[in-house]
């Protein structure tokens, strides 16, 4: 079963905002990105900050923290005037920025990381580190958000829900007044969520103001005291969290009402042919015995706990990491030395968890971005020269196929797209090459309910043209609304297999959790 959630402390707010933002304007290249942008928080209160991909709250936040300045309109911190002049003037005065990704220097320890931009000095004014004070200060600030590591301990032994907390010590010792927090659950374990909001509501319960940032919409609602939604640029929600719900935020976000966020798929799309079958896979340390079908038409989920093997079972049927025993066969022919190259040549495509790392040339534009693994393809003659124009004309298609919002896609660089479109991009990349496996590891991490929508209908139309979907989720809710199965995995294992008329949050959960089950066709 799933922890409850944290009791919220009753805040300790005053009746005057602590930051107010007033008519904020801002333009990029003549076009403007903020139109009068207007809300407040105050101390001890957490503001949820909610919008689509593009709507504008990096902007504003980064005006807030100094990395952009303001085109008009004011802003009032602490009832003067504030006008940062860059992300540590915006930190000296009591603003931390706490990114979704976390700036720390993996290869030092905590304590240098605390105090990297000022560590104290044996001396004032002479540059002697006091490593005893440092050391001492730096114990005081973990134990402050309850973690209890060694300040020598290097950041690259961390696990990214201690590094969060790291980042949230760091703004401590700043005695930052009010805390911003970006999309900080992507990478965490529901039990470091839980760990988070905890300190969270401990610094509500101190007096600090607390700006939070989600596409995950439930956890605004659980953690949030105020909610405003941005959409356009334009501020177009503004309530306490006991006069909102999820669905008005999403109606909200969007600009319309989405009665159902999960697309309906049309009926009996399952075939009896298995496109991918697998038996007997195993590596010891990571997955054990596994064994499963996938049929044409089908999506399948995979649900599980964090470390419970799904990305690394995902990696070794598409050849990425090795296996010891078993078998993997797609469409009938099984892969006798699996590689990425060869799963490819077998019509299986891969998108990764990490799309910016793994998945994406993020200086590279668009165009180039979704040709790469399909050049092959495009290759004739005894020189293997590249027809570009068809190359071109066939990338151009599958852009507008998957609607990824950008004029001009060979010019255009896939670092400046939002979340949303970049997944587009690696989705447009593998249905280039047509798959009938298609293996998608957290597919809609990171990206905002109007893009998750425009997703979950590119995976219906792969269903519907008879592909086999593999789909990885943390989400419960994604993997119930989308797939026609789920399998459960814990401790590298298969626990439990359930059908779509037997899809249940709660057995779901219990399968991930409890050893006890083994094995349930529901």
């Amino acid at each position: 079963m799933m922890a409850e959630p944290a009791t919220t402390p009753a805040p300790l707010a005053t009746d005057r905002p602590l930051l107010a933002i007033d008519g904020l304007c801002k333009s990029f290249f003549g076009v403007e990105v903020l139109h009068k942008v207007s809300f407040s928080v105050r101390a001890g209160r957490v503001l949820g900050l909610v919008g689509e991909n593009g709507s504008g709250k990096s902007t504003t936040m980064n005006i807030i923290g100094g990395v952009h300045q303001k085109d008009g309109g004011s802003i009032q911190f602490d009832g003067a005037d504030y006008r940062p002049k860059g992300p540590r003037d915006a930190a000296r005065q009591g603003i931390a920025f706490i990114h979704q990704e976390l700036n720390l220097f993996r290869n030092l320890s905590i304590a240098e990381n605390l105090f990297i931009t000022e560590f104290p000095k044996l001396v004032p004014g002479l540059p002697f580190i006091d490593r005893a004070a440092a050391r001492k200060r730096a114990a005081e600030l973990l134990a402050a958000v309850d973690l209890d590591l060694s300040p020598s301990t290097l950041v690259n032994k961390l696990s990214q829900g201690e590094r969060q907390l790291v980042e949230i010590a760091k703004a401590l010792g700043a005695k930052a007044k009010v805390i911003i927090f970006d999309e900080p659950t992507t990478s965490l374990t529901t039990r470091e969520t839980d760990r988070l909001f905890d300190i969270i509501n401990r610094l509500r319960s101190q007096g600090i103001a607390i700006i939070y940032i989600s596409h995950i919409l439930n956890d605004v609602m659980r953690l949030c005291d105020d909610i405003v939604v941005l959409r356009d640029g334009h501020v177009v929600g503004t309530a306490l969290k006991s006069d909102m719900t999820v669905e008005r935020m999403i109606s909200l976000m969007v600009g319309r009402n989405i009665d159902q966020l999960f697309p309906p798929r049309a009926e009996n799309l399952v075939r009896d042919e298995a496109v991918l079958e697998v038996s007997g896979i195993s590596q010891p340390g990571i997955v054990k015995d596994i064994a499963f079908s996938l049929r044409a038409g089908e999506v399948l989920g995979i649900s599980g706990l964090m470390g419970a093997g799904r990305s690394e079972l995902a990696r070794i049927l598409f050849g990425i990491d090795p296996f010891s025993a078993g078998q993997i066969r797609v469409a009938g022919e099984t892969l006798q030395s699996p590689t990425p190259s060869a799963s490819m040549d077998h019509g299986m495509a891969f998108l990764t968890e990490d799309r910016r790392v793994e998945g994406l040339m993020m200086e590279a534009p668009i165009e180039a971005n979704i040709g790469l693994s399909s050049l092959r393809n495009y290759a004739g003659g005894l020189a293997g020269i590249i027809d570009g124009p068809r190359l071109n004309a066939d990338v151009k298609k599958m852009s507008t196929s998957v609607q990824i919002s950008a004029k001009d896609i060979a010019r255009t660089l896939v670092k400046n797209l939002s979340g949303g479109n970049q997944q587009k991009v690696v989705i447009g990349k593998w249905l280039l090459r047509e798959p009938r496996v298609f293996i998608l590891d957290e597919p809609t991490r990171g990206i905002d309910v109007g893009a998750k929508n425009e997703v979950y209908k590119i995976i219906n139309s792969l269903a519907a043209a008879g592909a086999g979907i593999l789909m990885i989720s943390s989400e419960i809710e994604e993997l119930i609304g989308m797939c026609d199965r789920i399998m459960v995995m814990a401790h590298g294992e298969i626990r439990a297999t359930f059908a779509r008329g037997g899809f249940d949050r709660e057995q779901i959960l219990r399968a991930a959790m409890w050893d006890g089950i083994r094995s349930s066709e529901t």
